[in-house]
């Protein structure tokens, strides 16, 4: 009988059985995922979120993990954001602060189904369990009270929901005095640091999220819910005590061009504006070659104020001595990349300095012009007999300003939340100031006007409001035109549609002049779109008499000075003849007979001027 010899298997040894579960084990740990991706959101108005969301999106994916960008107007909350409490996902908030704190329009919905699922015991508090975030707020804390407003708000209801941060709160500000590292961008990448350290310790599995204690570098886990709650509310209550705090220089907002070159001197600071066709004079000061000065220098036409007051378009000099403005006006025509700020805090520039520099640098642009198929024409202006036309914003007109050759007050609209609405201020306060402004004019008895620039859908339907305006301030002239369209602006959301036609401006101003017996219109310029009501103490003998007479205002002017102030005198004293190709209803419609009229042709059309 043959036996059939057993198979045997050699004995393991046990350092061998130890070393190979090791090496599974370890292979198990690799194929832990402990971060499957990142999601960028982001509400943008002026685009500079979307751009960072971009950038950041590049830089995550340069570190071998997933990320998406989403455009937080295409993302449904309510549907899918549970989907971030298992996904393993880190997400990602971009947000800006728009007007009095509220988001912007492509954040709007998310932020508004936030606040109230954060608060409705349908969802309960531990509705994003498990999901991890990071917020990031653009804001500019010039605006006090309202300084990253949506982004703490985002960061709060996302926590109110059990949703754990893993790092704190970021915050840009377009204020670049205050901004803690000289410029939005720069505070963007100084937190975008922070947060791709963060991401490869969370990818490698070394730390848990954090509970949005962590304060330079040390993660305090250990603090209850209630502490954090309350650290959040000392955090914004510390930003604003900061934002209000008094700085050295006057803010810049850089949002809207994303410049993120701005160095610490001020001249450097007014750069952006440079891009507008102006000429930088000193800290805060600027001058720039109207396309109407252009225009007549050719004998091509002048603007509404040569038809309006006789002002000589090629003599004249547009002239700013403070580049900085405490209102967001929505047709501003250089996109908001001018200072804003409310209070004044440039390094003052003489006033002889600016002046000197303002003519120097005008008449090195009218020699520009020369070869030109232009007229000869005497347009370098004499230093020593300037006039000026003064033209404010309504947010702070002094009563004690000296006499000028004419006074004006832009009113752009009639109500409080109209003119907020539209000029988008700064101050609190503005629309007392504007009502201030407006009694101040009140009071000079030299020549004082009312501007209103119509856009359509937004100021043409408050003509009761405007008269009584028109009441409180008395002035000589009225000036009606509709809104110049200065192109397509992240910063504003004015189309062509908003521009009225000329016929409905000329139907608004004689609804308007039904409701003011002292007023009656007197011309027009149609290329401008504009028109004018004056006072009837200008028609004399049923004729106009609109237009200055500069050298008699010289001889007035010097008599005042030299009597101390004592000698006054009033707009009736330096009146001139209208002529009759500018009045309302003539066949010219306000262009000058003496040029020629000149038809643009498949040429780019300048939006710098009015």
């Amino acid at each position: 009988m043959l036996f059939k010899k057993e198979k045997t298997v050699d004995p393991v040894s046990p350092w061998l059985y130890k070393s190979a579960k090791k090496q599974e084990l370890s292979a198990e740990t690799e194929k832990v995922i402990h971060v499957s991706g990142v999601k960028v959101f982001y509400g943008s108005q002026t685009g500079t979120a979307k751009g960072f969301a971009k950038e950041l999106a590049g830089d995550v994916s340069a570190q071998g993990i997933q990320c998406e960008v989403i455009d937080m107007k295409e993302y449904d909350p309510e549907d899918r954001l549970t989907e971030e409490c298992t996904s393993k996902m880190i997400c990602v908030f971009l947000v800006a602060t728009y007007t009095d704190g509220q988001p912007t329009e492509s954040a709007e919905w998310f932020s508004k189904w936030l606040e109230e699922a954060s608060t409705d015991f349908r969802y309960g508090k531990t509705y994003l369990k498990g999901m991890r975030y990071a917020v990031f707020g653009l804001g500019n804390s010039v605006y006090v009270g309202h300084y990253n407003t949506v982004s703490k708000n985002i960061d709060k209801w996302l926590w109110m929901l059990s949703a754990a941060r893993i790092m704190t709160r970021g915050e840009g500000d377009c204020n670049v005095v205050k901004s803690r590292h000289g410029s939005v961008q720069a505070d963007f990448q100084a937190w975008k640091m922070k947060f791709l350290s963060r991401l490869q310790a969370l990818a490698k599995g070394e730390k848990k999220a954090c509970s949005g204690k962590c304060k330079n570098g040390s993660c305090k886990n250990k603090k209850k819910h209630k502490e954090e709650a309350e650290d959040s509310h000392s955090l914004a209550e510390k930003n604003n005590s900061e934002a209000s705090q008094p700085s050295s220089l006057m803010s810049l907002n850089t949002c809207s061009h994303g410049n993120s070159s701005c160095t610490a001197h001020p001249e450097s600071r007014l750069f952006p504006c440079s891009l507008w066709w102006y000429k930088l004079i000193g800290s805060h000061s600027g001058v720039k070659l109207c396309r109407w000065t252009k225009s007549m220098l050719r004998g091509r036409g002048g603007c509404y104020k040569h038809t309006f007051y006789g002002i000589e378009s090629h003599r004249c000099m547009e002239t700013t001595p403070s580049l900085a403005c405490a209102n967001k006006c929505v047709f501003c025509w250089r996109h908001h990349t001018n200072p804003v700020g409310t209070e004044w805090r440039w390094k003052m520039d003489p006033a002889e300095k600016i002046i000197q520099e303002a003519v120097e640098n005008h008449r090195n642009m009218i020699r520009q012009f020369r070869g030109k198929d232009s007229p000869e024409r005497r347009c370098l202006l004499p230093s020593a007999e300037l006039f000026c036309r003064l033209q404010t914003n309504n947010s702070g007109l002094k009563g004690s300003l000296v006499p000028i050759t004419q006074l004006y007050v832009s009113v752009d609209a009639s109500t409080k939340d109209s003119l907020k609405k539209i000029d988008r201020p700064l101050f609190k306060d503005f629309w007392q100031r504007f009502l201030d402004s407006l009694r101040a004019l009140g009071e000079k008895q030299q020549r004082t006007v009312y501007r209103l620039t119509l856009v359509k859908a937004w100021n043409v339907d408050e003509l009761k409001a405007y008269s009584d305006l028109i009441a409180l301030g008395q002035p000589d002239f009225i000036e009606v035109k509709g809104v110049t369209y200065c192109g397509e602006s992240s910063a504003s959301s004015l189309t062509m549609a908003n521009v009225p036609w000329h016929e409905e401006v000329v139907y608004f101003v004689q609804q308007l002049a039904n409701l003011l017996p002292d007023y009656e219109i007197a011309c027009e310029h149609e290329h401008s779109n504009c028109l004018l009501l004056a006072h009837n103490k200008f028609k004399v003998d049923r004729e106009w008499w609109t237009w200055i007479d500069y050298e008699r205002f010289q001889e007035l002017i010097q008599e005042y000075e030299e009597s101390g102030g004592t000698k006054s005198f009033s707009a009736m004293d330096y009146m001139a003849k209208t002529p009759s190709w500018a009045i309302f209803g003539a066949r010219e419609r306000g262009f000058d007979p003496s040029d020629t009229r000149f038809q643009r042709r498949n040429k780019t059309k300048d939006i710098s001027g009015c």
